[in-house]
């Protein structure tokens, strides 16, 4: 389980984030929507540590992040534009990120690059994918050590009409292996068919509105 209580965060004295109070739960997706500079990805970094509030506190499984752990634990996270080595292939970025926890085989990373559709023998470099390579390559690095928690700002960025399908698809499929999964997406279609709570975040409040 993931809870905010009553999170806060200012940027040279502009609130941000204003006592924002979630939980979120296994098995579910939970959408986040709102204009750009609402809070969304500041929210994101909050709950995965990478920014600490200035007030409240954000709790997953019962450790309170930035106290009891750094950073979340057992998650995937995309927040903005995934980076990669760009001489790298895709392969080879996933298998140097797989190196640094040794949860994963060989095995797991292509059966992963293959689930997300990216061929793992593809031998062209990050620098040459198109976007929507690089988006499910991103992907393919939030899912691969199979964590609890998925935390995704636009996962369907970039991608065409087939790619939003096999993305949609996956996350419903990960929704039924009883993660907890949390998207921001400008596109109201995938918060529609995906999400089952959804709060607008604006000026900072976030409110729900299903």
């Amino acid at each position: 389980m993931i809870e905010c209580c009553k999170v806060k965060k200012s940027f040279k004295g502009k609130l941000v984030l204003d006592e924002i109070e979630m939980k979120m739960k296994p098995g579910n997706i939970y959408g986040i929507i709102g204009r750009n500079g609402s809070g969304k990805t500041v929210l994101m970094k909050c709950i995965c540590g990478f920014l600490q509030p200035d007030a409240g506190k954000v709790v997953v499984n019962g450790k309170t992040i930035g106290k009891d752990v750094d950073f979340i634990e057992n998650a995937g996270v995309i927040i903005e534009t995934p980076g990669f080595i760009p001489y790298f292939t895709g392969y080879q970025n996933l298998k140097n990120l797989a190196s640094i926890r040794k949860k994963v085989s060989k095995k797991e990373i292509e059966d992963t690059m293959e689930y997300v559709g990216l061929n793992p023998k593809n031998h062209t470099m990050v620098a040459k994918y198109s976007l929507g390579m690089r988006q499910r390559l991103g992907i393919a690095q939030a899912i691969m050590e199979n964590p609890e928690v998925l935390i995704l700002d636009e996962p369907m960025n970039g991608l065409d009409k087939e790619g939003v399908e096999d993305i949609r698809k996956l996350l419903l499929q990960l929704k039924e292996q009883g993660k907890v999964i949390l998207m921001a997406s400008h596109n109201a279609e995938d918060i529609e068919l995906l999400c089952d709570h959804v709060w607008e975040m604006d000026k900072g409040v976030a409110v729900k509105v299903r």
